[in-house]
């Protein structure tokens, strides 16, 4: 296939974003793929902050880390995403280069435990105020199950409503398949102050 799915998508943003030595949020750590992803983007002197409100979440990334390799380069904290600003480090404020959220329900997991609008706004809202300019937040958004087109809306909505001169957001969804899977992708932009550029 020519056009990139949404997993190669995100990964293509955040892998640009986020160098090594960066520090990185999985926001939704769920079975560990994208915490070993941005554990591999970061590097020996990066870090990772994962989050996951499931035991069953924690010991399944713990276990991949730990067979990678990667253990080390990474913290998990098992509690909501909602409470990202209160769990991370106060001088990574500001220099998160990459965020990667995929909502939802754990995949092999409880179906009945899924993300929630009200505290998914809350960390993204959240993680806007930590991003470094220049990084990405990406949310996978999942719409098959109960709640999901709700919290779909929901989050679309509050990314629209991202001011223009400060962000780039990006929606990626294919059209033709029900109940595709769609991708948002934030860009954190340099806002210029007045005096900008001047000599």
């Amino acid at each position: 296939m020519i056009l990139p799915s949404i997993l190669a998508s995100a990964h293509a943003a955040v892998k640009a974003a986020c160098p090594p030595g960066s520090i990185a949020v999985d926001g939704t750590i769920g079975n560990g793929h994208d915490t070993l992803f941005l554990a591999e983007c970061v590097g020996p002197t990066g870090h990772v902050y994962g989050f996951d409100i499931q035991q069953a979440a924690i010991e399944r990334t713990h276990a991949r880390l730990q067979q990678a390799g990667r253990r080390e380069r990474v913290t998990l904290f098992h509690t909501s995403h909602h409470l990202l600003a209160e769990q991370l480090p106060e001088d990574t404020r500001g220099h998160v280069r990459a965020f990667m959220f995929n909502l939802g329900y754990l995949p092999h997991g409880d179906e009945q435990v899924i993300t929630q609008p009200h505290t998914t706004l809350h960390a993204l809202e959240a993680a806007t105020s930590w991003m470094a300019t220049g990084g990405i937040l990406s949310v996978a958004l999942y719409t098959g199950h109960p709640g999901g087109e709700e919290e779909a809306r929901a989050v679309i909505d509050w990314a629209r409503s991202l001011p223009a001169h400060a962000y780039q957001v990006m929606w990626q969804q294919t059209i033709n398949r029900n109940q595709a899977p769609s991708l948002l992708l934030i860009e954190k932009k340099h806002v210029k102050k007045r005096g900008d550029g001047l000599s």
